[in-house]
């Protein structure tokens, strides 16, 4: 789960294996990996279109105040 600690959304980058997600992005992320955490809860970041292989995620918050409770795979 991720919230922000402060009332204004706060904006982020998500990479894949060091690039934007593309067709990988989840709901909450765009296919160039730009997201913006409004509110406290389980966000989507990516989504494997095609074979499920080992990747690295890369998630940069663009201001600080950012919570981070749980992270889910699968």
């Amino acid at each position: 789960m991720l919230s922000t600690g402060t009332r204004e959304p706060i904006p982020f980058r998500v990479l894949l294996d060091g690039e934007p997600p593309g067709p990988s992005h989840g709901v909450d992320v765009d296919e160039e990996g730009n997201g913006l955490l409004r509110e406290g809860r389980m966000y989507q970041l990516v989504r494997a279109h095609d074979m499920v292989r080992e990747r690295t995620l890369e998630i940069m918050y663009l201001e600080s105040g950012v919570e981070a409770y749980a992270f889910t795979f699968g």
